[in-house]
């Protein structure tokens, strides 16, 4: 039987159990532990309900629930999942409590309000990808902001508030930009329906409608605050910052799970809101994508903190999934959905790994290390596992979604060039260069620091028990990823119909014909 309220139970767990983890006393840290531990557990079981009870063949939201909010301003709490936000639900939830395990022995200071930080973090996470009001999406969207703040601020690096405040400053600017066009739309919709709406399924009617003009200054509204979050080259300069100065398990939600809202919002809200200024600039936005792609990958070869690799590496790899994007095919887009997914785990798995190291040793540059494998051939291995995945091996998950872009972005006649492809593509080869060749210096060799062979030691149970269930998903997405596929396939193939409606009569006024685009997003 299908619980209609079971997307707002499982919002309601992080948020009832980070109240409650206020009642506990610092000293009380075991408890503290196990109970933060716990509430994500019930958060991600929740979510393997909710799961079971979605149809994968339905290309319509479910598990909707709505209740009125703001009766004046027709404003609804307004729930609801399809394929992408489910995927990406699950995502959270699966890594929230293995990021909590992994700060067991990392964080001491204030433990209390860390727990509290971590689970209101992910109420945010889960708000922003089942939202179907706009104002309800904007509130998770800034509530979200507020215990990442924190969570960089107080536990992270020595240039932590530097990090903290560029990163509230970058993603406020684009917030209050995307407000603006939330309320401009709104307006817009009232001219044509009659009353005043931030609900998402009405606005999928009203937005194609925008006269273009006016429809191109609201996209840029949305794209700016979501190409900020990804974050998209130029906009990126933050995220190094916040990733290097956030403590392990800050950077695993961020680089898993924050990323992720911004090229979700792409696909939820920029391409079905104004279809007619998605194609349009689908070609300028891809430039930026591919630059991205190869300016992470260069930067990242010079980096000597392995933290700092791993941030570079996440312009490079998300500069991949926004191509796949505003590629605009069936394969593009479903490799952009499943390689945020891929991201998620491989990078998180990068971060795990190096603040295992960094936890024993208080070091990260690269140089430091040097012959590891001999002294911890288990930690080794796993780093192996983490870095073949993001390189793109054939068998591991980061594999299924760079072809897939690659792929749809060659067959793409909304970027009219196989260009995109052939620079994007130099990407992958480029990040074969710089994770292997990290690996090469830290792992491989004589061990020449004898520090290392005192204070290095291997992965302990706790450890290994947080980063099986990843590398479990990295290897099952990348053997067998139609279990992943098949639940975005209809939600995918309905956001593009949307677009490919617009795309056909703006089609008519041109020179040429785009027709091919129409006749292949439906089969």
């Amino acid at each position: 039987m299908i619980n209609s309220e079971i997307l707002t139970y499982l919002l309601l767990t992080p948020i009832i159990s980070s109240i409650l983890v206020l009642l506990f006393k610092n000293e009380q840290a075991k408890l503290i532990r196990w109970f933060g531990v716990a509430a994500s557990l019930i958060a991600f079981v929740i979510s393997l309900v909710a799961y079971t009870q979605f149809d994968q063949a339905n290309p319509l939201f479910q598990l909707t629930h709505q209740v009125v909010w703001i009766k004046s301003l027709n404003v609804s709490y307004f729930v609801g999942v399809d394929g992408i936000s489910m995927l990406l639900i699950l995502l959270t939830t699966f890594l929230t409590p293995l990021t909590l395990l992994s700060t067991w022995n990392a964080i001491e200071k204030n433990l209390r309000m860390f727990t509290f930080s971590m689970l209101l973090l992910e109420a945010g996470m889960l708000g922003v990808f089942m939202s179907l009001d706009l104002f309800l999406f904007y509130i998770f969207w800034e509530a979200m902001l507020i215990p990442m703040y924190f969570i960089i601020g107080i536990w992270g690096g020595e240039r932590r508030i530097y990090a903290s405040i560029k990163f509230f400053i970058f993603t406020m600017f684009g917030s209050l930009l995307m407000l603006v066009a939330i309320i401009w739309l709104a307006v817009y919709a009232s001219s044509i329906t009659g009353f005043f709406t931030t609900n998402l399924l009405d606005l999928y009617k009203v937005g194609p409608t925008v006269p273009h003009q006016i429809q191109a200054w609201m996209f840029g509204a949305f794209f700016l605050s979501f190409a900020i979050k990804v974050p998209l080259f130029p906009l990126h300069t933050w995220l190094p910052d916040a990733h290097v100065e956030a403590p392990t398990a800050g950077s695993v939600i961020l680089a898993g799970v924050l990323l992720k809202m911004g090229t979700y919002g792409l696909v939820r809200f920029c391409l079905p809101l104004f279809p007619q200024s998605s194609v349009e600039y689908a070609p300028i936005i891809s430039v930026f994508a591919v630059i991205g792609i190869i300016y992470g990958a260069l930067v990242s070869m010079v980096q000597t903190d392995m933290k700092k690799l791993v941030a570079y590496s996440s312009v490079s790899h998300l500069g991949f999934v926004v191509l796949g994007i505003f590629a605009m095919t069936i394969e593009s887009v479903q490799g952009a959905v499943i390689q945020m997914v891929n991201h998620g785990l491989s990078t998180g798995a990068l971060f795990l790994l190096v603040g295992i190291a960094y936890e024993r040793t208080h070091r990260r540059d690269i140089a430091f290390y040097g012959g590891i494998a001999k002294l911890v051939p288990v930690y080794s291995v796993a780093l192996m596992i983490a870095v073949l995945s993001s390189v793109g091996l054939p068998g591991l998950n980061g594999f299924v979604g760079e072809f897939l872009i690659l792929l749809g972005s060659y067959k793409s006649n909304v970027l009219g060039s196989v260009w995109f492809t052939v620079f994007a593509a130099t990407g992958v080869i480029f990040a074969a260069v710089y994770l292997l060749w990290m690996y090469q210096r830290v792992v491989f060799g004589k061990v020449t620091n004898h520090e290392l062979e005192h204070e290095l030691t291997d992965m302990n149970k706790r450890e290994i028990l947080f980063l099986a269930p990843i590398f479990l998903f990295i290897v099952w997405i990348g053997v067998y990823p139609s279990t992943f596929l098949n639940m975005t396939e209809v939600s995918v193939q309905t956001i593009l119909q949307q677009v490919s409606a617009i795309f056909f009569v703006n089609a008519l006024h041109r020179n040429w014909c785009w027709y091919c685009f129409i006749c292949y997003n439906r089969n």
